[in-house]
């Protein structure tokens, strides 16, 4: 028989229903009785008839026809949301953000499923299990070292033995013996009361991420978790049911207690979920909905599933992701932009690369050649001026930056959940990935002023009626601005915390949100140099660039069509901005970057950056299997 729930004022409501065919008003009303049959004053509802109401989905935030019947719009276990007339919003009701009712109503149940060690997975990896592009499962020999450890615990628990998080309290309590009947509900405090994180919740992709990063540290078999309650893990991962996890609430030292807190809260049935199914709901409901069952802890499992530092990591792991992205498009744009510039391509000479001898270096310099004007790919534009009495260009022209991201029977209490070391290198990650923004803004103002560029001001004709991309330069200036300020490494700072136990902290999460933020500044003023540098090649016409710049240009004007006249230039900017997000302008250049490698230079091989292993660097790949 259907059922659905539906959500009205402060409570979850549970509503079977006999006959599909019943509609919309019905679902309501049913739903109304439910609601007003606990309530000492009937809710304040006099009339279940009478009362008037919307109900719309929690999926995508629909509204629904009251006179459409439920096989029509619903399907079995849907989740609605009903709002009496009159009222508010719930305060407890968490409104899907834009991106969020995008993705769910665009999801897809992944097919493939990727096997975790706990040793072999990768930054790639991670992010596309964020992207919900994999579902999860264990290999063999990852199971039966989790039944080994917790073999062990359960030894430990029944000879009453005194080990810290089993059988003692927490941090300053750590002395005070926990009595066997309590071990349970010992677990369980220690989720609720670390649950204590504020702020807007992780999207579902990041919330995806720090759950089968989560899974994939226990999946090594060292933390006691029983198979019983990673299986359960895996299960709300494969579901896509994730916990309502506060972005704002690490210090990073005992790990990132506060969001690992709330993602075991959700997986206990506590608090908030999100599926796309479901949007969001409470915990119980969702899994339910689902066919899951809440997690109950045994000892120290509540420990293990909060002591780490995978928020810290999975957004750094986006972080890296995402910067050694924008660091191979902002190549390809500065290469676009030195042609409309009129720059030379003799900066990139093989020969004074190979004097210093840096391997960054000598990338990027090889990928300006296999772009710019050569035998391979000629260009009108660099044929245009070549016998001109220029002799060097600029900095920022030829000084592109080079970036590279080069068993014992017994239980230990150790520090390696403390986030120092991931909150140092995210800190260096967003100064090396500034610079990126740095310089392209200096090639923005290049490009729209006039006593530099021999174009017109701003890239606009008629300049006075039009501005052109007077303000969308400001823009790109006041992003570097901001991220001068956000490079400020985070994990400098140090409070101490739990009563002077945890005495040195990381910052390790603020270091990793802030990452992110820099390199989404940086791929704006990206996106808005490419925007001006295409439209430079509009006072070049009909002279051509390179074949792949040209591509570039192309790709390009498919999204953004060319400035004749001032318009809302917004829309603009973050239309090329998901190009470079989707990395598109890599994939166009990309295979004549690396046809030029290989015909010109037989002795080398494309580099194409390898993720950045989040394990062992000497651990065997995971594999990847069909369902």
């Amino acid at each position: 028989m259907p059922r659905f729930t539906v959500h009205i004022r402060d409570e979850w409501l549970a509503v079977p229903c006999r006959d599909s065919t019943n509609t919309i008003r019905w679902l309501g009303q049913e739903a109304l009785k439910r609601y007003i049959k606990n309530k000492p004053d009937n809710g304040g509802i006099t009339s279940v008839k009478d009362t008037r109401f919307v109900v719309r989905r929690c999926q995508g935030l629909g509204l629904l026809d009251a006179d459409d019947t439920i096989e029509d719009v619903l399907e079995d276990n849907d989740f609605v949301e009903l709002a009496i007339e009159g009222d508010t919003m719930s305060p407890d009701f968490i409104p899907c953000e834009p991106g969020v009712a995008s993705l769910s109503a665009g999801y897809k149940e992944p097919k493939e499923y990727i096997s975790l060690d706990g040793n072999s997975l990768t930054s790639t990896d991670l992010v596309n299990l964020g992207k919900g592009l994999y579902k999860i499962k264990l290999t063999p020999e990852a199971e039966r070292k989790v039944v080994q450890s917790r073999e062990l615990l359960d030894t430990i628990v029944k000879e009453n033995k005194v080990v810290y998080g089993i059988t003692t309290g927490f941090g300053k309590f750590a002395r005070t013996v926990i009595p066997v009947s309590k071990l349970k509900e010992l677990q369980e405090n220690l989720v609720r009361s670390h649950s204590a994180g504020v702020g807007n919740p992780l999207s579902p992709e990041r919330t995806r991420m720090l759950l089968a990063l989560r899974i994939n540290v226990l999946a090594k078999g060292h933390s006691g978790i029983s198979l019983e309650t990673l299986h359960a893990m895996i299960q709300a991962f494969n579901a896509s049911c994730l916990s309502f996890v506060p972005e704002k609430g690490t210090v990073g030292a005992s790990g990132d207690l506060a969001p690992l807190a709330h993602l075991a809260l959700g997986l206990m049935g506590e608090g908030k979920m999100w599926s796309p199914k479901s949007g969001w709901a409470d915990a119980k409901y969702v899994l339910e909905a689902h066919g899951l069952k809440p997690v109950t802890l045994r000892p120290k499992e509540g420990l293990a599933l909060i002591n780490g530092t995978q928020m810290i990591t999975s957004l750094g792991a986006e972080a890296v992701e995402r910067a050694l992205a924008i660091a191979r498009q902002a190549d390809v744009i500065a290469a676009l932009t030195l042609e409309v510039l009129k720059g030379t391509t003799k900066a990139f000479d093989s020969d004074i690369h190979s004097l210093r001898p840096h391997p960054g270096q000598i990338e990027v310099a090889l990928r300006f050649r296999s772009l710019l004007d050569s035998d391979h790919h000629p260009s009108q534009i660099a044929e245009s001026h070549r016998f001109c009495d220029r002799v060097q260009d600029a900095y920022t022209m030829r000084c592109c930056p080079q970036m590279v991201f080069a068993e014992r029977g017994e239980t230990i209490s150790g520090g390696n959940f403390h986030g120092e070391y991931p909150a140092k290198a995210l800190d260096f990650l967003a100064i090396a990935v500034h610079e990126l923004a740095s310089i392209s803004e200096r090639r923005i103002e290049r490009l729209c002023n006039p006593s530099l560029s021999e174009l017109p001001a701003f890239l606009v004709t008629e300049g006075g009626l039009n501005s052109g991309f007077m303000i969308a330069h400001c823009t790109a200036a006041s992003l570097v601005s901001e991220n001068k300020v956000l490079c400020h490494p985070s994990s400098v700072d140090s409070l101490s915390t739990s009563a002077a136990t945890e005495d040195h902290v990381s910052m390790g999460g603020w270091a990793a949100r802030k990452a992110l933020r820099v390199i989404e500044h940086v791929e704006q003023v990206l996106a808005i140099e490419l925007l001006a540098a295409c439209q430079g090649i509009e006072f070049l016409r009909p002279l051509r660039t390179t074949t792949p710049l040209e591509k570039v240009y192309e790709l390009v004007r498919s999204v953004v069509k060319p400035w004749i006249k001032d318009r809302f230039m917004s829309p603009d900017i973050e239309a090329v901005h998901r190009l470079l997000i989707d990395q598109k302008v890599w994939d166009v250049a990309k295979p004549y970057i690396y046809k030029y490698q290989s015909e010109y230079i037989p002795e080398s091989r494309p580099v194409s950056p390898t993720a950045f292993s989040l394990e062992s660097p000497a651990s065997p790949r995971k594999r990847i299997h069909h369902e």
